[in-house]
C-alpha cells in the first residue's frame, strides 16, 4: 500500500481526527517501546554471547579461530538470506526506505517486515558487523505504525504522520532519547514543521520511552563525568574540529556508496555468499580485536571517559572507518548512527589529545572534544544537526556542552554542503528505490 503525500489534510483535519491520531500515537508508541525494548535486551545478550564465545575459543588455537570466523560468517549469511527470502526492503538501515515511503516513492512494507528486521538485526549486529541498532529500530517502529494506521483506517495525511512518528519512536528507544526521536521526525523524515505530525511524534516517543524504560531503565546510554564549561570565545577551535569532521564525513559517505556498489556488482555471487565472505572477514578481526567489532557503543564509551590512548586512536579510527562500509555492504539489517558516533568520538578525542594548547585555551578537556566530535561527524554524514546535538545531549547528559557542539556542527554542516556531497540517507534512498524495483 502506497502512502501518497499529496493526498493531504481535508479528511483528517478536524478535532475528532486529531484526537484519534493523538490517542493512536500513544498506543502505537507503547507497542513500539515494548518491541524495540525487547530487541535491545536481546541484542545485549547477543553481544555478550559473542564476547564470551571469542574468549572461550582462544583456548583452542587455530581451531578456535576457524570457529569464530565460521560463526560470524554463518550469522551474517543467515541474516542476508532472511532479507533475500522475504523479498521485503529489510536490508541496511531502513531509514532511506522510511523516507521514500513518506515521499510516496515506495509503498509501505507489510507487517512481515518486522520479524525479518528483528531477527536479521540480532544476527547481523550481534554477530559482530559494525552496524547500529537504530536502523532496524526506526524501520520496525514505522512498520508497526503503518499497521496501526491501516487497521484503524486513518486518513492518508494522518497515516503519514503516524508512520513518521513510529519511526521516530523507534529511534527514541534505540538510544533512550525521546526528544531526539521527535526532532528526527521533523528534521530528517518529513523535513518541515507540521503541528499534527509534531503532536503524533511527541506522543509516540513519550509512550515508547515510558514502556521501554521498564526494560532498559532511565539512565543515559553513556556515562560521562561532569565536564567544565568551555570558554565563550573558543568557537574557532571547535570549528576546526568541525572542518576535519566534515572532510572525514564526506570521505565516509563516498566510501559507503562505493563499497556497496562494488559488492552489488558481484552479480555472479549470491547475496548470501557475499555476506558470508564479509562475515568471515569480520570474524577474523573479532578474533584478534573483539572490541573493534559490533555497533561501536563500547568504543564511544571508552572515548567519553578518555580511556583510549592517543597511539591507539588512529588504528581504531582507520579500522572502523573501513569496517562500517564493509558491514553495510553485506545487505543485512543494521544502521549507521552508532558506528558514526564511535568514529566521531575517536576523531574528537584524538583532536583534543593532539592539541593540548587548544584544549587549555578552551578551558575544556579532551572528552569535551570527543562529545563535539560525535555531533560533528553525525552532522557531516547525515546532515541533521539538531537531531544529532539533542541525541548526544540525551545519550551523555552533557547538557553544558551545547556551545562546543554548536560550533563543531556548524562547520561540519558547511563543509560537505559546500563540497556538494549529498547526505548519506539521500544517497542510500536512490539505491533503496533501485533495489526495491527489482523485487
Amino acid at each position: 500500500m502506497r502512502i501518497e503525500p499529496d493526498e493531504v489534510l481535508p479528511s483528517g483535519s478536524g478535532k475528532f481526527s486529531l484526537a484519534k491520531l493523538t490517542l493512536l500515537s500513544i498506543l502505537t508508541g507503547a507497542v513500539i517501546g515494548l518491541v524495540i525494548g525487547v530487541f535491545r535486551v536481546a541484542l545485549d545478550h547477543m553481544n555478550t554471547a559473542r564476547t564470551d564465545t571469542i574468549t572461550w575459543a582462544h583456548q583452542w588455537g587455530v581451531l578456535g579461530f576457524i570457529l569464530v570466523c565460521a560463526s560470524v560468517a554463518a550469522t551474517t549469511a543467515l541474516a542476508a538470506w532472511l532479507v533475500e527470502r522475504s523479498r521485503e526492503p529489510a536490508a541496511g538501515s531502513g531509514i532511506p526506505h522510511v523516507e521514500a515511503v513518506i515521499e510516496g516513492t515506495l509503498p509501505a512494507a507489510p507487517l512481515m517486515l518486522l520479524p525479518v528486521k528483528f531477527v536479521g538485526g540480532l544476527l547481523a549486529i550481534g554477530g559482530g558487523l559494525a552496524l547500529g541498532r537504530e536502523g532496524p529500530s526506526v524501520q520496525m517502529g514505522a512498520n508497526l505504525a503503518q499497521f496501526f494506521g491501516s487497521t484503524f483506517r486513518l486518513p492518508t495525511a494522518d497515516r503519514i504522520a503516524l508512520f513518521a512518528s513510529g519511526a521516530g519512536a523507534g529511534l527514541a528507544v534505540a538510544f533512550n532519547a525521546p526528544m531526539a526521536g521527535s526532532v528526527f521526525v521533523l528534521e530528517e523524515l518529513v523535513r518541515r514543521f507540521d503541528i499534527r505530525i509534531a503532536i503524533a511524534a511527541l506522543g509516540a516517543s513519550s509512550s515508547a520511552i515510558a514502556v521501554a524504560s521498564l526494560l532498559l531503565g532511565q539512565q543515559p546510554d553513556f556515562h560521562v563525568a561532569e565536564l567544565p564549561v568551555s570558554s565563550t570565545w573558543t568557537g574557532p577551535i571547535f570549528g576546526l574540529l568541525g572542518i576535519l569532521a566534515g572532510l572525514a564525513g564526506v570521505s565516509y559517505n563516498r566510501l559507503i556508496i562505493r563499497t556497496c556498489a562494488l559488492f552489488d556488482g558481484l552479480t555472479r555471487w549470491r547475496p548470501e555468499f557475499r555476506a558470508l565472505l564479509i562475515g568471515a572477514l569480520v570474524g577474523a578481526l573479532a578474533w584478534f580485536a573483539p572490541h573493534m567489532v559490533g555497533g561501536g557503543n563500547e568504543i564511544s564509551q571508552q572515548a567519553l571517559v578518555g580511556g583510549i590512548a592517543l597511539t591507539a586512536l588512529p588504528v581504531i579510527f582507520a579500522v572502523r572507518f573501513l569496517l562500517g562500509p564493509l558491514s553495510y555492504a553485506a545487505r543485512t539489517p543494521g544502521g549507521l548512527f552508532a558506528p558514526i558516533l564511535a568514529l566521531g568520538a575517536c576523531l574528537g578525542l584524538g583532536f583534543g589529545l593532539l592539541c593540548p594548547q587548544f584544549v587549555a585555551d578552551a578551558g575544556a578537556t579532551p572528552v569535551t572534544f570527543a562529545i563535539a566530535g560525535m555531533a560533528a561527524f553525525l552532522t557531516a554524514t547525515v546532515r541533521a544537526p539538531i537531531t544529532g546535538m539533542i541525541l548526544i545531549f540525551e545519550m551523555t547528559g552533557a547538557f553544558n556542552q551545547a556551545l562546543p557542539m554548536l560550533w563543531a556542527s556548524f562547520a561540519a554542516m558547511a563543509v560537505p554542503t559546500l563540497m556538494g556531497n549529498s547526505p548519506i540517507y539521500d544517497s542510500m534512498k536512490a539505491r533503496t528505490i533501485g533495489v526495491a524495483k527489482t523485487l
